[in-house]
């Protein structure tokens, strides 16, 4: 049995583990919510103006609005979530300091909604971190403010090519690049190699099965491997050794989460027939959710056995990998890292209704669009944030082309368009396998996970 927990406004479900654990997954959460590990990225000033560098006509709804209703504007555009119910200020992606100042959380990319609700652990699929930073930049130039780490970083370093996905691994290269061993800032090294490309971040109710981290699988999990994005210059070594119990907790927390319950009708007959296909097809590579067998294999598909886009597996060098093996993350190569993977790892599944877009570079739209590759879109674009029952994933609507009114850097990447470098939709082709009926009867029981 697993029982809930009301964590600052968040219904969590948390595993039967002593009381230690849960108390420890309490206070991770707090610590998320409540505490800066990153310089602030903007104060509440520049929030409160950003509609003033917004493309029209939205610039001008927003002029016509109250303060509140621009807040609201601001939260959909960038894909922030309101918490007003709970002990903290802003929004579940940000830590307000004490200063009056926004500072970025992991729940930037790991916290999001689905059809409305607010599920612990499910991905920040409208996270828009680019749009944002680009209009923070914006409006701190016009009203000489000093330019933070992200407003000037972002200058040479993409942050997302769509709404949704982000350059983190890059990011993640970039910062150990200038660290030693014992992350010291080492400042004479030349440029590290880097190959720009966008990731859909992990369902976290996930990490619990898990025994890697990422999608490659190189890392072993731990708590020191969640802190590397925090190695921005200001964050030096004595930093991670003051912050590394916070994260013992913090890890807790993750590892507490489980998948949400599908909310919506399904049909049994037809998810009893689909089990059956998936123990069959499936399985092997993905576990298995029923019975006495249940169980998730960790498994690696080679690359070319899945045939999924490849560039976020050829992006992250061999270099990279060992760099990080030989730091204090890894406890100086005491953990066994794969500083060459053959592929990506196959996720668990369970949850995976709530974890839209699909694929590690989120580039399938929906469940429906996995199992049937002949239609996946080649342009498509969210549609009011909604839930597509039938499809099990993002409402969507489909383009042959980017619409030329598009004209806007904003605009442009609300558009996902999967010819793009990094982007493609194509492989995981397993599912051409079955039938018709098959596949109707596989989607019914991916919804049951």
């Amino acid at each position: 049995m697993f029982r809930a927990i009301l964590i600052f406004g968040l219904v969590v479900a948390v595993s039967p583990t002593s009381h230690a654990d849960q108390t420890d997954a309490q206070r991770g959460y707090r610590l998320l919510r409540s505490k800066a590990y990153l310089p602030p990225d903007f104060d509440q000033e520049t929030l409160d103006q950003l509609w003033t560098v917004w493309e029209q006509p939205l610039r001008e709804q927003a002029r016509s609005a109250d303060a509140a209703t621009r807040r609201q504007m601001a939260y959909e555009r960038y894909g922030l979530i309101a918490d007003d119910k709970s002990e903290f200020e802003g929004t579940l992606q940000y830590v307000v300091d004490d200063s009056g100042n926004w500072v970025m959380n992991c729940l930037s990319c790991h916290q999001g909604q689905v059809d409305g609700r607010t599920i612990p652990g499910v991905p920040n699929s409208q996270f828009a971190l680019a749009s944002l930073t680009e209009d923070v930049r914006a409006v701190k130039l016009k009203r000489d403010k000093p330019l933070a780490r992200m407003d000037v970083g972002s200058l040479f370093i993409p942050l997302g090519n769509s709404r949704g996905t982000t350059n983190a691994v890059m990011f993640g290269v970039v910062l150990m690049h200038f660290r030693d061993a014992e992350l010291n800032l080492v400042e004479a090294r030349g440029q590290p190699h880097t190959v720009h490309h966008d990731l859909d971040a992990p369902a976290w109710w996930h990490f619990s099965k898990k025994q890697q981290l990422y999608y490659d699988g190189f890392v072993p999990k731990s708590h020191r491997a969640l802190m590397q994005f925090l190695l921005v210059p200001a964050n030096g070594p004595e930093k991670f050794r003051a912050w590394e119990e916070d994260y013992k907790a913090i890890y807790a927390y993750i590892r507490s989460l489980q998948p949400p319950a599908y909310p919506y009708d399904t049909d049994a007959t037809l998810a009893a027939e689909g089990q059956q296909v998936f123990n069959r097809r499936c399985a092997s590579c993905h576990g298995r959710y029923d019975g006495a067998e249940q169980g998730y294999p960790n498994k690696v598909v080679p690359i070319d056995v899945v045939g999924t886009d490849r560039v976020r597996l050829d992006a992250l060098k061999a270099e990279h990998r060992r760099r990080y093996a030989a730091s204090w993350f890894n406890d100086y190569g005491q953990q066994q890292v794969d500083a060459q993977p053959p592929g990506y790892v196959a996720p668990p599944l369970d949850g995976i209704w709530a974890t839209a877009p699909y694929l590690h570079n989120g580039s399938v739209p929906s469940l429906w669009h996995l199992l049937h590759a002949d239609q996946r879109p080649v342009v498509w674009r969210r549609r009011n944030g909604g839930f597509d029952r039938a499809k099990v994933g993002l409402n969507i609507t489909t383009y042959d082309e980017r619409p030329a009114s598009a004209n806007s850097l904003h605009q442009r990447r609300e558009y996902f368009d999967t010819r793009r470098f990094g982007k493609s939709a194509a492989g995981h082709l397993f599912p051409e396998k079955l039938n018709d009926q098959q596949k109707r009867a596989v989607l019914e029981y991916l919804k049951t996970l």
